[in-house]
C-alpha cells in the first residue's frame, strides 16, 4: 500500500504481482468502493509475469482530499502521479466506465507513460447521449432523496437482466449495497454528467482496445463503438454482457484483455 499527494488529495494505490512484463494499471469506475469493489476479484487474473497497480481516485473511500468538485483532468492527474510514483515505467492502462474517459485523457496528455490502452464500457461525451444524461441525473436525485432506490437503480442498470435472473433474488439483494450513494459516489456521478473528452481522443497514440458491453444499460454500447471510431487505429471487441462485464463474463473479459496485451507486445 502506498500514497502519493496530488493537490489536496492523498491518493491510495496498491501493487500486486511481480515480473518483468509491463505493469498493468487498472482504473475503477463510479463508486466510493473504488478499486476493491471493481478489481478485487479480477486483479489476481493479471498478476502472472507482471505487476498490477490499482488506485483509488478522489471520491473513493481510501483516498482523502478536500471534497471538492471533480473533473476528468483532476483524476487523470492522479493516475499520472501514481504511474510516476510507483516507478513502473510506461504502463498498460485499463479504465472501466468512469475510468475509461480518465484513462483516455492520461493517454492523450502523457503518451510517454502509456504503452497500451484498454477502454472498457466507456464514453466520450455525456451530453451527446440523452439516456445517460437522464440516468446520471436520476442517480443524483435518488442519492439525495432515496438511497435505497439508488442502490436498486445502479444494480438494475449495472447488470444484464439475464445475469440478475441467473443469480436470483438473494444474489441481487447482496449486490445492492456495493455502491451506496455516499458523498464520494455522488461526486463521481456529478463528474459523469460533465464528461467530454472528444477533443483529446485524436491525440491518443497508444495501441488501443475498446471493449463494449452489448447489453449495457448504464453506458449504452453505441458509446464504445463511437470511442473506437474516434481513436485512430484502435481495435474493438464486444462482450455479450451488462455494464459490469468482468463480473458477468469474467473469463471472456480476461481473455479479451490478455489477448490484446499479448498481441500488442508481439
Amino acid at each position: 500500500m502506498a500514497t502519493v499527494t496530488v493537490g489536496s488529495a492523498h491518493v491510495h494505490y496498491d501493487i500486486e504481482g511481480s515480473g518483468d512484463g509491463p505493469a498493468l494499471l487498472l482504473v475503477h469506475g463510479t463508486g466510493s468502493g473504488g478499486a476493491v469493489v471493481n478489481w478485487g476479484r479480477t486483479t489476481p487474473r493479471f498478476t502472472a509475469g507482471r505487476r498490477v497497480v490499482t488506485l483509488d481516485l478522489s471520491g473513493a473511500d481510501r483516498t482523502v482530499d478536500d471534497g471538492g468538485a471533480l473533473t476528468v483532468e483532476t483524476l487523470a492527474a492522479q493516475v499520472i502521479a501514481v504511474i510516476e510514483d510507483a516507478g513502473t515505467g510506461p504502463v498498460d492502462l485499463l479504465g472501466f466506465s468512469m475510468g475509461s474517459p480518465v484513462s483516455a485523457a492520461v493517454a492523450a496528455l502523457r503518451p510517454d507513460l502509456v504503452g497500451r490502452l484498454v477502454l472498457v464500457a466507456g464514453w466520450a461525451y455525456t451530453d451527446g447521449d440523452e439516456y445517460m444524461r437522464n440516468l446520471f441525473t436520476l442517480w443524483q436525485r435518488l442519492g439525495e432523496f432515496d438511497p435505497a432506490g439508488f442502490g436498486r437503480s445502479v444494480t438494475m442498470t449495472g447488470f444484464s437482466r439475464g445475469f440478475l435472473n441467473a443469480i436470483g433474488r438473494e444474489g441481487v439483494e447482496e449486490l445492492i449495497p456495493n455502491m451506496p450513494p455516499t458523498p464520494g459516489t455522488l461526486r463521481h456521478v456529478a463528474l459523469d454528467l460533465g464528461v467530454d473528452v472528444r477533443g483529446l481522443l485524436p491525440r491518443i497514440t497508444a495501441e488501443t482496445l475498446v471493449v463494449g458491453a452489448a447489453q449495457d444499460a448504464t453506458v449504452p454500447v453505441e458509446n464504445s463503438r463511437e470511442l473506437h471510431a474516434a481513436i485512430a487505429g484502435s481495435t474493438y471487441a464486444e462482450i455479450d454482457a451488462g455494464h459490469v462485464m468482468f463480473f458477468e463474463k469474467e473469463d471472456e473479459f480476461v481473455r479479451t484483455v490478455k489477448d490484446f496485451l499479448g498481441s500488442a507486445a508481439a
